[in-house]
């Protein structure tokens, strides 16, 4: 086996590059339009103490949600952590039970005890946004484990930020996936950030994906800002993990325009650097190919914005005439057999 393991080719993968037609592509893009407007009324409920606690938002990094989610088939597993409220949307949660949640209402889609942090919905198969940075890894090394073991064709993806993967949990969930041959896509959304720390001063290389190397694991580094690579890679390694039970690191380069919460106003970087990285806005960057390859399209972009918008003031309004949870109920969220079961 050692000798076997010695004997493989650990460069980066080639990723395939597959074709998306129009109608594909005008779907992924208004889903990241109406992630951008979520994430924006989200900032302003919050100013307006509509929202307690932490707010983490996902405004810069569209492009990797988006991309990866719709590469999964329904069934998949998807395991996140707490920057995870547009991920929901991309897995088909509405933005009424996503804002809903936000506002700690018993219609959100964790009946308003998750909060910002820790969506979820048994639905989707969407099991939730993890608070503690990379605790979630082995849990989802554990999911994948269970679809191996259970033969139901199912793959695990799960989302970390680059924060993630110097902490121990990670190490340990990467070696068991390795170890077991599980069908798990581990994907690091390197924004250049864990909290204020930059990556140069966690890392001594800016290839977040040579973590894979220790175990050893397929991996690959791409563009995290184009929608359209961020889905063919994704694509890639979880058709591999579902054919052939393999795991597989997905490193994607994107960037975070607000702070780490809304409690972060992000004095440690630049206005230049933030500059520097809008001129490469995942929801331009999608819209600039459709203009390109698919201008049979571009008619839909007036449509797609009044839509969103209407959508977005529609969970704004919903929210707020929503009841809190009633807290004769709290037994049921803390012991089994409650509604999540």
């Amino acid at each position: 086996m050692a000798s076997e393991l010695m004997a493989q080719d650990h460069s980066p993968t080639q990723i395939p590059q597959d074709s998306i037609d129009g109608d594909y592509l005008i779907k992924l893009y208004r889903q990241m339009v109406l992630m951008r407007r979520f994430e924006e009324e989200a900032a302003k409920a919050y100013t307006e103490r509509k929202i307690g606690g932490f707010l983490h938002l996902y405004i810069g990094q569209e492009a990797v949600g988006t991309g990866v989610i719709n590469a999964c088939d329904p069934n998949d597993y998807i395991m996140t952590s707490y920057r995870v409220h547009a991920q929901y949307l991309a897995r088909g949660g509405t933005a009424r039970a996503g804002m809903a949640e936000l506002f700690g209402k018993q219609t959100g889609c964790a009946k308003g005890r998750g909060g910002s942090m820790h969506f979820f919905s048994k639905e989707k198969n969407f099991l939730g946004g993890w608070g503690i940075v990379g605790q979630h890894v082995p849990i989802a090394a554990g999911c994948a484990f269970a679809s191996k073991y259970r033969n139901d064709g199912r793959v695990t993806v799960c989302f970390v930020g680059d924060g993630a993967v110097s902490i121990g949990a990670f190490h340990e969930g990467m070696c068991l996936a390795a170890l077991w041959r599980l069908p798990v896509v581990f994907v690091v959304e390197n924004n250049q950030y864990a909290m204020g720390t930059p990556l140069s001063r966690t890392m001594v290389t800016e290839d977040a994906s040579v973590r894979a190397l220790g175990y050893p694991m397929a991996r690959a580094t791409v563009e995290g800002t184009d929608v359209v690579e961020v889905h063919q890679a994704a694509k890639h390694a979880i058709d591999r993990a579902r054919n052939e039970s393999l795991p597989m690191l997905l490193e994607f380069k994107t960037y975070r325009y607000r702070g780490h919460s809304m409690a972060d106003p992000g004095k440690y970087r630049t206005k230049d650097e933030v500059a520097e990285w809008k001129k490469k806005d995942p929801v331009l960057v999608a819209k600039a190919r459709i203009e390109r390859d698919f201008p049979e399209q571009t008619s839909q972009f007036e449509t797609i914005k009044q839509e969103v918008e209407a959508e977005i003031q529609d969970a704004v309004k919903f929210a707020d005439e929503s009841p809190h949870p009633d807290p004769k109920d709290v037994g049921l969220y803390t012991y089994t057999g409650g509604p999540f079961a």
